[in-house]
């Protein structure tokens, strides 16, 4: 394999609509001859983050991580490990599935749940699939620039990437939703 994608941003084409990829902007965590396994970024999941609320009683923000497995919550966090179960996505950030060090973290304060973003599920490909969606114009590869990826998004951060890439891309950033609409 000679392209991988680990730790880029796929931006979805206006060729995907009407369904959970529609808009999405997914971070790559890892990219391999086996397949690859990415975080949706902008999707928020309104229902997860109420449940989280009566439980929890303060507000935190669940994303739709993708459509695969969505009974597994991933965390991205933003700094010092409070796990030694963790991917390091870069010198800043890591993905850990250890729900309870980190609700201990946030608990005794040596974790600002800021620097925390929380998953339902991820997106997933088998091996050369997402080479041929890439192929197929699906998706538009970024090279990671200076994103926050625990930060709050919404639907704006796809626009945003698509207008500052330029080009042909501000005609997809002002698309309607449903291009069959245009």
């Amino acid at each position: 394999m000679n392209i991988a994608y680990k730790g880029k941003i796929l931006i979805s084409t206006p060729d995907i609509s009407g369904d959970i990829f529609s808009r999405s902007v997914i971070l790559i965590i890892d990219h391999d001859e086996n397949g690859a396994f990415g975080l949706i970024l902008n999707k928020k999941n309104k229902v997860m983050s109420r449940h989280l609320l009566e439980m929890f009683g303060f507000e935190i923000e669940v994303y739709e991580g993708g459509p695969v497995e969505n009974d597994k919550i991933f965390f991205i966090i933003k700094g010092e490990p409070v796990t030694e179960h963790f991917l390091k996505i870069s010198n800043e950030y890591y993905l850990t599935e250890d729900l309870e060090k980190v609700v201990a973290g946030v608990v005794d304060t040596t974790l600002d749940i800021a620097s925390v973003k929380v998953f339902s599920g991820y997106s997933g490909w088998a091996a050369g699939q997402l080479e041929a969606e890439i192929a197929a114009k699906y998706w538009t590869v970024v090279e990671v620039y200076n994103l926050d990826y625990t930060s709050s998004n919404d639907q704006n951060l796809w626009k945003n990437i698509m207008q500052n890439l330029g080009g042909e891309f501000l005609l997809w950033a002002n698309a309607p939703e449903d291009v069959s609409m245009n």
